[in-house]
């Protein structure tokens, strides 16, 4: 898979998608990565399942270089989150980790 095609790739699969929307799950088992991946649209995130997530920001929303941060989750919280970032996720924690990822196209 080259940049480009992972790039496109936001999360583990897309569950439904039309002209306005595309809803993606993303599932990291502890110590997997998301791998690099950019957000070309805004988007909301809604956690689903385990107990940390970690994200490298490679490149942040308003262009500036990112870091390392992790985070203890709290299930059911939904983020609202700008274009134009490029990250990794990375699950730190103990158990699986799921969320799902509303990418709003239009």
């Amino acid at each position: 898979m080259n940049l480009e095609q992972k790039n496109s790739q936001i999360a583990s699969r897309i569950l439904f998608e039309d002209s306005r929307i595309r809803i993606w799950e993303m599932i990291l088992e502890p110590g997997q990565d998301s791998g690099r991946h950019h957000h070309s649209n805004d988007y909301v995130v809604v956690l689903v399942e385990g107990d940390k997530v970690g994200i490298t920001e490679h490149i942040k929303t308003d262009g500036s270089i990112g870091t390392y941060r992790e985070a203890d989750i709290t299930i059911g919280t939904a983020i609202s989150l700008k274009k134009g970032g490029t990250e990794t996720a990375f699950n730190p924690g103990s158990k699986r980790y799921r969320d799902i990822e509303i990418e709003l196209l239009s």
